[in-house]
């Protein structure tokens, strides 16, 4: 019984995992064979301004950042992607929000793992505005954290809610409660 709880658990964060790194390996891929370092693709004119393609190496974390630090970002690549897997198991499966941010996290820290272990650097591509250029993992890892962020603001609204609709004392006795273990 164990077992088949472990494998299904694995099998959607490899799944959904496995996904993800494939389509940004693809993506990069592509960008890497039609398009010289540093060249700059956008088949509407008018879009350039806002959007456009353009082949870029990182040697930092998401967005850019932290440039020539990549050895430190590969191993903490490897710490990230390691704690996942350990924990994505224990988290229930009702707590879909968490699950679906660990898979995107996932995702994403394994295929920028393989560009740093594979090339050294990162092959961003995507450039909007004046924003950092960034590549399909960067935007998983980034959609991750917004997706742990919301499902943990929806869950102390329901919190809150809950404990608002708790009889008046109920809500006494638990304040009490409280107050009884600030003395301790």
């Amino acid at each position: 019984m164990k077992l088949k709880h472990y494998l299904v658990d694995y099998a959607m964060l490899l799944g959904v995992g496995g996904l993800i790194v494939a389509l940004d390996q693809w993506t990069k891929y592509l960008i890497r064979a039609n398009l010289a370092f540093g060249e700059v693709f956008m088949p509407d004119f008018w879009l350039t301004q806002y959007v456009r393609l353009i082949h870029w190496k990182n040697t930092g974390a998401v967005f850019g950042i932290f440039q020539n630090m990549g050895d430190v970002f590969m191993v903490l690549s490897f710490i990230v992607a390691a704690a996942i897997l350990y924990f994505f198991p224990q988290v229930p499966r009702k707590d879909w929000g968490l699950r679906l941010a660990m898979c995107l996290q996932f995702g994403g820290a394994i295929g920028n793992l393989i560009d740093r272990l594979t090339r050294g650097y990162v092959t961003d591509f995507v450039s909007v505005g004046n924003f950092a250029v960034f590549n399909v993992a960067d935007a998983c890892i980034s959609m991750g954290v917004a997706v742990l962020v919301l499902d943990l603001l929806i869950r102390d609204q329901r919190e809150k809610r809950a404990a608002a609709n708790l009889p008046v004392e109920a809500r006494e006795l638990e304040a009490g409660e409280l107050e009884e273990g600030k003395g301790e």
